[in-house]
Parts: C-alpha cells; sequence; structure tokens
C-alpha cells in the first residue's frame, strides 16, 4: 500500500509538473512510469487476502492450498508490473513514434494480463465464497462469529470495493491505451481525473479505513490457524489466548 502510493504522489507530481510545460520530459516520464505501475500494489494488497481467509474459514472449501494463492496471484502481479514497467520507461524515454509505440504495446499487455488476472481472482474468490456458504453449518464457532462481526462485515464491503474499483481503473487503461496516444480516450481528462484519479482514491479510502489489522486480526495470527481454519472455537485475536497457550 506504501509503495502504490507513493507511486500515485509522484506520479501525480508529474502531472502538475506538464501543466506548467506540457513538454516537460522528467513530468512525463514521472506521471507515465508511475500512474501506471501503482495500481498493481493495491491489487497485491487485494491478492494476499485470500489466502488468509481461506485458511480463516477453511482449506477444504478451496480448489487450491491457501499458500499457492499467494505464489500464484503475487508471481502474476509481478510479471504485469514488468511489463508495465518496461513499457513506461520506453515510452517516456522514446525519441520517435515507433519506439513510443513499443512502449504502449508493453503497457498494454500488461494491463491485460493484469486484467485477465483479476478476473481468474474473482472467479477463485467467489468460488470460495459460494463453498463455504453451504457450509456454513460445518463451520468452527470462532468462523461463524467472525461472520457476524460488523468490523469483518466493513472488511468485506472494503475489499469488495477496492477490487471493483481497480477493475474498472484497468480496464479503462486498457481502451485508453489500445487507440494509441492520440485517442480520443487519451485526450479526455475528465475520463482520466474519474476512471483513472477517483477510483484509485475509492480503492485506497477502502484498503486503508477498513485495514485488515483492526477489522480482521486474524490475519496475524496465520501461523495459529489449523487445516480446519481458526483453531476450535478459540477467539485467536485474543491476546489472553496467545498467553495461555504457552
Amino acid at each position: 500500500m506504501t509503495l502504490g502510493c507513493l507511486g500515485e504522489v509522484v506520479g501525480y507530481a508529474g502531472r502538475v509538473i506538464m501543466h506548467g510545460n506540457p513538454w516537460d520530459e522528467i513530468g512525463f516520464q514521472m506521471q507515465i512510469c508511475c500512474l501506471i505501475i501503482a495500481p498493481s500494489f493495491f491489487a497485491a494488497a487485494i491478492y494476499i487476502t485470500l489466502k488468509h481467509l481461506v485458511l480463516t474459514f477453511g482449506p477444504e472449501h478451496s480448489r487450491l492450498p491457501p499458500k499457492w494463492y499467494t505464489w500464484i496471484f503475487i508471481g502474476c502481479d509481478l510479471f504485469s508490473l514488468m511489463l508495465q514497467g518496461a513499457g513506461g520507461g520506453v515510452a517516456a524515454s522514446a525519441s520517435d513514434q515507433s519506439t513510443q509505440d513499443v512502449g504502449s504495446h508493453l503497457m498494454l499487455a500488461g494491463i491485460v494480463w493484469q486484467v485477465f488476472t483479476l478476473i481468474v481472482f474473482a472467479a477463485l474468490s467467489g468460488d470460495f465464497v459460494l463453498r463455504v456458504s453451504r457450509a456454513r453449518s460445518n463451520l468452527t464457532l470462532a468462523a461463524s462469529d467472525l461472520l457476524k462481526d460488523m468490523k469483518f462485515r466493513l472488511f468485506s464491503f472494503g475489499l469488495v470495493t477496492a477490487y471493483l474499483t481497480i477493475t474498472i481503473r484497468c480496464i479503462y487503461r486498457v481502451a485508453e491505451l489500445a487507440g494509441g496516444w492520440r485517442n480520443d480516450i487519451m485526450q479526455n481528462e475528465a475520463e482520466f481525473i474519474v476512471l483513472e484519479g477517483v477510483v484509485i482514491v475509492i480503492a485506497v479510502i477502502c484498503q486503508t479505513a477498513f485495514h485488515p489489522g483492526y477489522c480482521f486480526p486474524q490475519m496475524r495470527f496465520q501461523s495459529r490457524v489449523g487445516p480446519k481454519g481458526i483453531m476450535g472455537d478459540k477467539d485467536v485475536s485474543d491476546p489472553e489466548m496467545t498467553h495461555t497457550s504457552v
């Protein structure tokens, strides 16, 4: 989250520089590189939560082992990040249109891959939620109580909202880059502000206000989660349980 926010700040600082001088090379490099890759870090924060949700509510409800989610989705995110970063670097340093187009195509490939990754993530997450819902009567008492906890519900709401806004941003970027550097979408400032800026602000607010450290503390106790989910009927978020179990 920190890296993503820093990237956004640097990127928009570049746009402020370009407001005074649209031909400023440093400002262009700052905004094209940082704004294209920063949301990947926010997406990574979302990907990590699925592993912990599976550990909390029961790996038996998941189609994949919990640790695979981190390896698969963070790996895909890194690949997308490399493509977008490389494309942004090539486009920002290009001295002719053909080289700039190469950078644009690399960025487009990275964002298309990111959209694909987000869709696969949504499919696996939805499948897991459906399986847990069907097995609700077999969940541990702690897991059942967690589902009723308002803080966890707010966390879930924030997670879904952040996912949707990041996905909307990525789809917008695909449409923007697919038409080339001088297409109507790329030159529409209002659409950029809403579909690149506002949606990312919403995602960051949701991921910060409903932070798992407060709303989903079980993420901090991964090592204490057994193969059936949260340990027995104990609340692993209770510090007294930690002392009594030593």
